[in-house]
């Protein structure tokens, strides 16, 4: 392991072309599987393995002392309900592959969504994160940095979601990985372990092409470079004693407005070579109301079956024209938030609870309506 001294702060980054484009398969990248364990015992408080020696015990001891029990209380209190209502309400056969916009690094939220998921991608501004400073961190730095990703965790813990200022915040003002973190954080709480972690770009194909150790040491010579490496992740975790293959969590740092998208189509065209895929959405700002983010919103259209989602998700005009239904649960009065546009798709969200039977949510899925009602749209294809 090595030890770096920058911050990672890259927004609105899918990946360039730091290093000339040769293919290299996930066996050839670098798997940074000593740091993601190390992050997990000491940030996540995950297993129960000894503290590495390089890192302050009584430090570590202290923070887990805090977490622990608000993991332990936010699985009893939103986890399990959560798990246990989509269980029931997803029907058999739909994909095993995930997609989640606008969603950091929640893979929490979409395990309890889609817990059969052999494949989780999560899409938002902020980068995986360098995990490399783990190595030799020192206390005082530790101590600060665990104290950012805890209040922010915790944060997540007690509303269901996290606000982008704290994704970047956490992305800014400490020298863990953030959004890494937050995975790791999700595979502690419902008991999984990291097997690898690697680190990718999306080359033009679509295809990826895994960081190699060459690359990296290569790169590290310039701190452009260095942050691009570390934007996008592939996680792969099991439960602990599991045998047979591992699931697969990858998260991408990505702009998923139009501009960006027409300007890269690489990000689309490894999405669509998933095939049929489930998808989620949930506090997102209502991007997928604005013609902003048409393409990706297209896109879901075209290759999901299923959709969780508070009303941040796709609106009635576009899922019907798309020939889905949609079902609701909870109630909803109009959005969290004043936006433009967002008069016509209101209206159409009132209508399409007054359409619908009411059914009982008992747990908050995202954001609240303006009313603080919990709520959540089901979209699913017709067949």
């Amino acid at each position: 392991m090595r030890s770096v001294n920058v911050i990672v702060n890259v927004i609105a980054i899918v990946i360039v072309d730091v290093i000339a484009p040769v293919s290299a398969s996930a066996d050839e990248g670098h798997d940074f599987a000593d740091e993601a364990r190390a992050l997990f015992r000491a940030a996540a408080c995950g297993g129960d393995s000894p503290i590495p020696t390089t890192l302050d015990k009584k430090t570590i001891d202290d923070h887990c002392a805090i977490l622990k029990p608000q993991e332990a209380a936010f699985k009893r209190r939103w986890v399990d309900v959560a798990h246990a209502f989509f269980v029931k309400l997803a029907p058999t056969g739909l994909p095993t592959r995930a997609v989640y916009p606008f969603g950091g690094g929640d893979l929490i939220s979409a395990l309890a969504t889609f817990p059969d998921a052999s494949e989780i991608t999560t899409l938002s501004l902020e980068p995986a994160g360098d995990p490399r400073p783990i190595d030799k961190i020192d206390p005082t730095d530790l101590a600060a940095s665990l104290q950012v990703n805890r209040s922010k965790i915790i944060r997540l813990f007690h509303v269901g979601h996290s606000l982008t200022t704290d994704l970047s915040t956490v992305s800014r003002r400490n020298r863990l990985p953030g959004e890494l973190i937050y995975a790791l954080v999700g595979l502690a709480t419902l008991g999984y372990e990291p097997v690898s972690l690697r680190y990718f770009r999306i080359d033009p194909s679509g295809d990826l092409h895994y960081w190699t150790d060459s690359e990296i040491a290569a790169a590290d010579q310039d701190p452009g470079k260095r942050a691009a490496l570390f934007a996008n992740m592939e996680l792969r975790f099991k439960q602990p004693g599991a045998s047979g293959a591992t699931r697969i969590h990858r998260h991408i740092g990505a702009n998923l407005d139009d501009k960006h998208l027409r300007a890269d189509s690489s990000l689309l065209k490894h999405l669509e070579a998933k095939g049929r895929v489930v998808a989620m959405t949930k506090a997102a700002s209502y991007l997928l109301w604005f013609e902003d983010f048409s393409l990706f919103r297209n896109y879901l259209l075209k290759n999901m079956d299923w959709m969780a989602s508070d009303s941040t998700g796709v609106p009635p005009h576009f899922a019907v024209a798309a020939g889905f239904a949609q079902d609701t649960y909870g109630q909803f009065e109009g959005p969290l938030r004043r936006l433009h546009p967002g008069k016509v798709e209101s209206d159409e969200f009132r209508k399409l609870w007054d359409a619908n039977p009411r059914r009982v949510l008992p747990f908050r899925y995202g954001y609240p309506d303006s009313a603080k009602h919990p709520h959540l749209i089901v979209t699913r294809r017709k067949h």
